[in-house]
């Protein structure tokens, strides 16, 4: 995409001046082709920046770090023909009809994972991932708004999932359960049979072929974003997204890499990642499962992550590209197991979910020497990576969310409507190649969104002259529990022995929904949400709540039933919601306070919690842990 093209997408009409627009370094962009779907490109050609075409790598692309068994792309392409066939055959299955996968992250079903979404793709499907800590009503509304005509689901997940198929209208014929060892399928339809199935019948389907600039267009994946408000939407990327992002990613190492020995590249063929993102988000999807493969890197899957299993897995399998987040690279820096381990191999870190300070980064180039340290910046929106670490910095400048891809461009709207240039905060609104086309079936918040072909991504920033991004803060009023959305990506951690519990059940909270939520409450007459700052999880759902008249009575007159009050409405909370929507804390207020068109004034209401929490008056509760809110009084 050229820069003129680029100019001609937007006039930006209603601003104040003329917008200034800053293009991605890294020269011409590499072809990108418009007329491949996903499996396509990955299995059948060879493009110029890719390490070799990935069905003549004689690699793994996946390792299982439990087991170390190695899953070649032979093995995922044997089973793809017989999967399509039986889809076919049974469900009829084929052009944009939509399948969700539902399941944790399990390396036991990875590769069944990867087989079936090249499947799915293959055939012009559409493939949804949902987060498999979701409560039934959640996974019916994914399966609504995406409107899923079949669901394969984990056995761990099984009971939700057939609820909520039920409950959204997909027959229980159309349900089919991944088959992991050790499990009973006694009367249950499992991807293993179908694939079966489908190998012993005659072919009833061909694979279809693109036109010339379908790719851009074609639906692949629905993946659910927060947007910049309200409840999750799914956001449609067309299979050219995909294929664009890892050619950007590539083309950006390039400027490092080309012309070096392996030795002295960021990425190389034959290079292992410790593969901990949640398979269901853009973030697993893209840059696993895909930018990996295509630089001829392999991915070590990890199912369950502890600190100490990490450091023994580094090591295990000679980890050259680790991906962190703040909480871990606090971690590594400040846990005394880590002096044990020798974490020479690692040659880069990338951490996502939020800036870190100069100190932290300082002390995590101590403790990996030999590894550049970067950030990253992205949306599900952005189909995944937008900025990336620094190509010719061993350590990336600190608070930097990255550099600008090839092919992508930047203009920043301040808050006053006019334009800014360098190093002027405003909002990020940004365009290039692997922008996704709008929410699926939500043409109002595709219009607040997607205008003439950029995104107004809600975030609030600014771009030095070297095309670094610096995120400042969210317009948006969503609430980042454990660091991310989009590229960023977070993890449940909490201090405590070396084999501290680190998931991946990570998602956004719309305060809104909590909100709606509450306001269903007996007890509860106002209510307004607000992000608790957390050193561990990014932030954290916070209430502050006005009761009613009566139960207003109580709490005066009794501190403990006050308490009491507090664990009720937060346990009320937890018994509505996943895990990581529950609060950690609730405050009482006289009012809520709101402007006189009745928005509400959050930011009066994070100001307030800072200063309770400052003067030590609110301790917050870690989602998942035994212990109880302690609100001094």
């Amino acid at each position: 995409m050229s820069n003129h093209e680029l100019e001609e997408r937007s006039q930006f009409k209603g601003a104040k001046n003329t917008p200034t627009t800053i293009y991605g370094d890294g020269g011409p962009l590499a072809p990108i082709p418009d007329d491949l779907t996903i499996p396509q490109f990955f299995f059948d050609t060879h493009h110029p920046l890719g390490s070799e075409a990935l069905h003549e790598r004689p690699s793994a692309w996946f390792i299982d770090d439990t087991t170390g068994r190695e899953i070649t792309s032979d093995q995922l392409r044997a089973r793809i023909w017989g999967l399509a066939n039986a889809m076919h055959i049974r469900w009829n299955f084929g052009n944009d009809d939509v399948v969700c996968i539902f399941g944790p992250n399990h390396v036991d079903y990875y590769n069944r994972l990867h087989l079936l979404t090249a499947y799915v793709l293959n055939i012009l499907g559409i493939m949804t991932g949902a987060n498999p800590t979701y409560t039934v009503d959640e996974l019916v509304y994914q399966l609504k708004t995406a409107r899923a005509s079949a669901l394969f689901v984990h056995p761990d997940s099984l009971p939700v999932g057939l609820a909520a198929a039920h409950k959204a209208g997909i027959p229980d014929d159309h349900v089919a359960v991944f088959d992991i060892a050790g499990k009973d399928y006694v009367g249950l339809l499992t991807l293993g049979a179908l694939v079966m199935e489908g190998l012993v019948q005659p072919q009833s389907w061909l694979e279809p072929r693109l036109k010339p600039g379908e790719g851009k267009t074609k639906l692949a994946l629905l993946f659910f974003s927060s947007g910049t408000t309200g409840r999750a939407k799914a956001v449609m990327i067309p299979h050219h997204s995909v294929i664009a992002n890892v050619i950007q990613m590539k083309q950006h190492v390039n400027r490092h890499d080309a012309n070096k020995p392996t030795a002295h590249k960021m990425y190389a063929p034959g290079d292992r990642m410790l593969g901990v993102v949640p398979f269901y988000h853009i973030y697993g999807l893209v840059a696993c499962m895909h930018f990996f493969p295509f630089i001829g890197g392999t991915v070590v899957i990890v199912p369950k992550f502890k600190f100490d299993d990490m450091l023994r897995s580094i090591i295990r399998f000679k980890i050259d590209a680790l991906p962190l987040v703040p909480p871990m690279a606090v971690l590594l820096c400040k846990h005394p197991l880590t002096r044990q381990y020798d974490l020479s191999c690692i040659k880069i870190t990338i951490i996502g979910a939020a800036p870190v300070s100069a100190e932290l980064t300082h002390h995590l180039s101590r403790v990996l020497p030999n590894s550049r340290i970067g950030q990253g910046y992205g949306m599900t929106e952005t189909c995944t990576t937008f900025g990336f670490q620094h190509p010719f910095m061993h350590v990336g400048t600190p608070g930097s969310a990255g550099v600008m891809l090839p092919g992508t461009a930047l203009r920043i709207l301040k808050a006053d409507g006019s334009w800014g240039g360098y190093n002027e905060p405003g909002q990020l609104i940004m365009t290039g190649p692997s922008m996704s086309t709008g929410y699926y079936n939500d043409p109002q918040a595709t219009a607040e969104t997607y205008r003439d072909g950029w995104i107004y991504s809600g975030d609030e920033g600014y771009v030095n002259e070297q095309k670094e991004l610096f995120i400042i803060d969210r317009i948006k009023e969503l609430i980042k529990v454990r660091g991310f959305q989009g590229l960023c990506y977070s993890y449940d951690v909490f201090p405590g022995p070396a084999s501290a519990d680190i998931r991946h059940d990570v998602r956004t909270v719309a305060p809104a929904e909590l909100e709606g939520l509450l306001l269903n409450h007996p007890d509860v007459v106002d209510v307004c949400v607000v992000g608790a700052p957390d050193s561990y999880s990014g932030e954290l759902p916070f209430a502050f709540v006005t009761l009613n008249e009566a139960m207003r009575v109580r709490v005066a007159k009794d501190l403990a039933e006050a308490q009491h009050i507090r664990e009720v409405i937060m346990k009320y909370v937890a018994e509505n919601t996943t895990q990581y929507k529950w609060l950690a804390g609730v405050e009482f207020v006289d009012s809520v306070p709101k402007n006189p068109s009745g928005k509400l004034l959050r930011r009066l209401l994070r100001d307030k919690l800072r200063e309770l929490m400052k003067e030590g008056k609110v301790t917050l509760v870690q989602p998942g842990t035994q212990s109880k809110m302690r609100t001094k009084l």
